[in-house]
């Protein structure tokens, strides 16, 4: 009871990254509360499948395993969470912001009653004094995430229901392994008796899952370009300039918006979430949501011709001009002192 639970997706046998970064999250979380972390894992042919969660940490992993329960079906597993958190009583539970994630969170928070925030970025631990009644209420899940279009970052809490419910992206947390010979408890969910036939009522006959063509989240330098670009034309010369240095190219949402580069090379809250070793910002703003997706790059260059720009507030270099001109010399004078 009171512990940090973990919904763990799973794909071919593997669990995904954003359930391996909430992980890392929840661990943390768990060690600031003094209690247990733990995990949920649903599918089938999982024998084994806890050597990949105790190594973040898991003291518990709670395993359902059954040919029915894979590929993931609503139903099913939303009645196997719900009875499971009724009995366990968690603190928090955390699922990614995935399709799963974003069908599954919701329906285990109608059924317990109790609260969620979608897209976090950020979970913290902290203390809340209700300023009417004066009511105090001790370590509670600061769930923060941007809101109101992205022009503020928002924290929420849940200070009277229980479990406090999160889903976060993918790319948000840090993956970070606690320990390779961490070992916890392995606990079989005694699930069957909790399903009934209609869970099965639907059942899937084809499934095709459609392959990344670009991966962006784990380049190690990214080439990034705004609305300021200006054109999907102007866009070429960051091509060129991550061919020669040997990044990839990304865009904000406005670029997206104004159809200079492709959704799937977004950066953002509504995109991908990336750490880089280094992030070259072209003609970008900078807002809230933007900054979400990048602020956690290891050096941030900044390309402006507006110094008040608010990607310069975290930027580690500022360069205050028309890219158009900035990017072909820095290509030039890479080259040159590369020979």
């Amino acid at each position: 009871m009171d512990n940090v639970f973990v919904y763990c997706e799973i794909e071919d046998g593997q669990i995904a990254e954003v359930s391996l970064e909430l992980l890392s999250k929840g661990r943390s979380l768990a060690t600031m509360l003094n209690c247990r972390l733990e995990a949920v894992v649903i599918g089938s042919g999982l024998n084994g499948i806890e050597k990949q969660i105790f190594p973040y940490g898991a003291d518990v992993v709670h395993v359902a395993d059954d040919k029915r329960l894979y590929p993931y079906a609503t139903l099913p597993h939303a009645t196997i969470v719900k009875r499971l958190f009724e009995g366990e009583q968690p603190r928090i539970g955390l699922f990614g912001a995935t399709s799963i994630g974003r069908d599954l969170a919701p329906r285990i928070a109608s059924a317990l009653k109790c609260g969620l925030t979608a897209d976090c970025t950020a979970l913290e631990i902290g203390d809340h004094t209700e300023p009417r009644t004066k009511k105090e209420y001790k370590d509670l899940l600061y769930q923060i995430r941007p809101a109101f279009g992205g022009n503020i970052l928002a924290t929420i809490i849940n200070p009277e229901t229980r479990p406090q419910l999160a889903t976060v992206r993918e790319g948000v947390m840090k993956k970070e392994v606690l320990s390779a010979d961490f070992r916890g408890e392995i606990r079989e969910i005694e699930f069957r008796q909790w399903l009934s036939d209609e869970d099965f009522i639907t059942s899937i006959i084809e499934r095709h899952i459609e392959s990344r063509k670009v991966n962006i989240k784990n380049a190690g330098i990214i080439i990034s370009g705004g609305y300021g670009v200006g054109s999907r034309e102007n866009f070429q010369l960051l091509y060129d300039l991550a061919g020669v240095l040997g990044g990839e190219v990304a865009g904000s949402r406005a670029a997206v918006d104004g159809g200079f580069i492709d959704h799937e090379r977004q950066v953002g809250q509504t995109g991908v979430t990336v750490r880089p070793k280094l992030y070259i910002a072209c003609g970008i703003s900078g807002q809230i949501q933007h900054r979400a997706g990048m602020d956690q790059s290891v050096i941030i260059i900044s390309i402006n011709n507006d110094p008040d720009a608010p990607i310069n507030q975290i930027a580690d270099y500022t360069i205050i001009g028309d890219l158009i001109e900035i990017l072909p010399k820095m290509i030039k004078y890479y080259q040159k002192n590369t020979k």
